[in-house]
């Protein structure tokens, strides 16, 4: 009977009658050679059911291997499945077997087979009429005895009819059919595959075992699952890692859109009551105190894990770090500009700019001067300044209104536009490819891109690593699964733990130059003919259209701020170094390498990042595409200042 996970002997045994349906098939299905064609929404289980028909299969002892089309991109892509000879194109410096050869003997599963280009689909065609394929660069027909099983959330019938997938292709593959119902359509199963999940988190954290109340289980049985069982792993994952108790409520499940009888009903007869009753009794600061109370529950429940807190209580650490710095329970980190004595200015009601830096480049030391604060002062403008670990934690925070300015590199806004952020596009810098590497233990036996295959590597996701890590990955033919990513913030020094938990960083400036100084550490590879490592300046599009006259003059002072960093260097790496709490002439390093002159978007900048959003979106790492002209915003007077 089929289970969640093929190589797990405690996965739960599903039970519903559509989950028996589609057993029946995959138990009729597996033991022949025949093509299967997998079709389900995403979050299904497709990749599951291909490697449960191969471990029920004649192939079972053979490899089972997947490839995601979707993500092969159109230059390439040939070589990938079908492999290539030594100089069949720039940088095939050595013969390598595709995909096809490399599932000789065993099951190769074709996922998003629906995204394939027409050209592909058409050598796909011949490969498995004629169970043959041809490498790039070589006229010799190779033999391949491999399975292949294929999978899509696309209706292709409609590709059909769109001209998108071709229609021999189609019957080709559509041999055996094995339809995926959606977990709303398969409820029974719901109860056995949400224990599975709270047993395998609460294993794998260290937790003790957690268990539904009869509510919780209610709310999971009457949510609709659109994102099927992935959604329901990934709040199950999210619920045993932010309780404390080891019954499960509704409300720690934080499932979006339950409630209309349950979540609202309680909301209604007792939460509205409390608070009218409050309001009644007790008016004065009950805000504050309503505030205070949630997030100290909060604090309590994860054991004063600041992250987890902010998680639970659906805001930022940043915005949760402001309040506790209201309370008085730390020490605030956002410092008020110099202001005048009055709220008005010659009428004038005082504004405000909330910019949010890393302690590096150009806002950097434009804090570290204050000449900002100066000259807005006069203006009645306040500015106020919130440091980020990394572009996609400002990135968060601009788009939850927490402030209204900041820089990031290339990656972290085509997240943000993906994610509905009304970002917008203000300037850039040029590209510092050098500012950015993979860092590798001095000893480790890492010594090229290759023998990344099955290592740790530390990655902050959607950040300018991020888009390097893919680059270089897909030069050396390596598939993202092929490693272990750990999605983390970057931090330095690394502490011994860090060389426990994995084997590889992705680093950048001026943390990349610091671990270049140190002995025990070594620089796998830079950036340098992989990414441009763009910066760019951004803004939330409802603060540019109310203050362009703000940004106009802030622009104007990073330029200022550019020229003074390229003619006083030392200088200025004096002033980083004391806030980064990093040796100088590896923060003067770091400044060097890359240029920091405020420039206007330009149209070969747009069309660098679409690319990078296109790759994103092929990858499935963003949820849909995004167009960064849209994002650009056309100053009333400034462009003429920043070209």
């Amino acid at each position: 009977m089929l289970t969640t996970y093929a190589n797990h002997t405690d996965s739960p045994r599903l039970v519903d009658p559509a989950s028996l349906a589609f057993q029946s098939l995959l138990d009729k299905f597996a033991p022949t050679d025949a093509t299967v064609l997998i079709v389900g929404e995403t979050g299904t289980g497709k990749e599951v059911v291909a490697r449960y028909l191969h471990h029920h299969s004649q192939r079972r002892h053979g490899p089972f291997l997947a490839v995601n089309c979707g993500a092969l991109t159109e230059s390439l892509a040939e070589a990938e499945l079908f492999g290539h000879e030594k100089g069949a194109f720039t940088g095939a410096t050595q013969a390598h077997p595709g995909w096809f050869e490399s599932a000789q003997g065993g099951t190769l599963l074709l996922d998003e087979i629906g995204e394939l280009s027409p050209s592909l689909q058409v050598k796909l065609l011949r490969v498995l009429q004629e169970r043959e394929i041809t490498r790039v660069g070589s006229r010799k027909s190779v033999k391949v005895d491999v399975r292949v099983i294929a999978a899509t959330h696309v209706d292709l019938a409609q590709a059909i009819r769109e001209r998108r997938f071709r229609e021999d292709l189609f019957y080709r593959l559509n041999i055996a059919v094995v339809p995926l119902p959606p977990l709303r359509q398969r409820r029974e199963d719901i109860p056995l595959l949400a224990q599975h999940f709270l047993a395998l988190y609460a294993r794998r954290l260290g937790r003790p075992a957690r268990h539904l109340s009869p509510d919780a289980l209610e709310a999971l049985l009457e949510y609709s699952w659109p994102g099927n069982i992935r959604e329901l792993e990934n709040t199950l994952h999210n619920a045993v890692l932010l309780s404390r108790e080891e019954t499960l409520t509704p409300a720690q499940l934080r499932i979006a859109g339950y409630s209309e009888r349950g979540l609202h009903e309680l909301s209604d007869s007792t939460l509205d009551s409390f608070l009218q009753q409050q309001l009644i009794s007790q008016p004065q600061q009950l805000f504050d105190r309503v505030i205070n109370s949630l997030i100290s529950n909060a604090l309590e429940m994860t054991d004063q894990n600041q992250t987890q807190a902010a998680a639970l209580l659906g805001i930022s650490r940043h915005t949760l770090r402001t309040h506790l710095a209201n309370q008085g329970m730390i020490k605030g980190r956002r410092k008020a500009a110099l202001s005048p004595p009055n709220a008005f200015i010659q009428g004038k009601e005082e504004r405000e700019l909330r910019i949010g830096y890393q302690k590096f480049g150009n806002l950097g030391v434009l804090k570290a001067r204050q000449s900002l604060e100066h000259v807005f002062a006069e203006q009645g403008i306040s500015v106020l300044w919130s440091e980020f670990p990394a572009g996609p934690q400002l990135l968060y925070a601009l788009q939850n209104n927490e402030i209204d300015f900041g820089t990031t590199g290339e990656v972290p806004p085509i997240f943000a536009q993906a994610n509905g952020s009304s970002v917008t596009y203000i300037a850039w810098e040029p590209p510092a490819p050098s500012s950015v590497g993979i860092v590798v233990p001095r000893g480790s036996d890492i010594r090229k891109i290759e023998d990344l295959r099955g290592k740790r590597i530390s990655v902050n996701k959607g950040s300018n690593v991020h888009w390097l890590l893919l680059q270089l990955l897909e030069e050396a033919g390596i598939g993202l699964e092929e490693l272990k990513v750990v999605y983390t913030p970057p931090k330095y020094p690394l502490t011994a733990s860090d060389y426990l938990s994995v084997d590889a960083w992705m680093m950048w400036d001026p943390l990349l130059s610091a671990a270049e100084s140190n002995p025990e550490l070594r620089i796998l590879v830079n950036g340098e003919g992989q990414v441009n490592n763009h910066q760019f300046y951004l803004a939330r599009r409802d603060y540019v259209e109310k203050h362009d006259d703000i940004l106009r003059q802030l622009v104007e002072s990073l330029q200022q701020t550019g020229s003074f960093i390229d003619s006083h260097r030392h200088e200025a790496s004096a002033m980083l170094a004391q806030e980064l709490g990093l040796e100088m002439a590896a923060v003067e390093r770091a400044l060097t390498r890359r240029s920091h002159k405020t420039r206007a978007m330009a149209f070969e900048v747009i069309k660098e990042q679409q690319i990078i959003a296109d790759r994103f979106y092929a990858l499935g790492l963003i949820n849909k595409p995004v167009r960064v002209r849209d994002a650009i915003w056309q100053f009333s007077s400034a462009l003429a200042l920043i070209e």
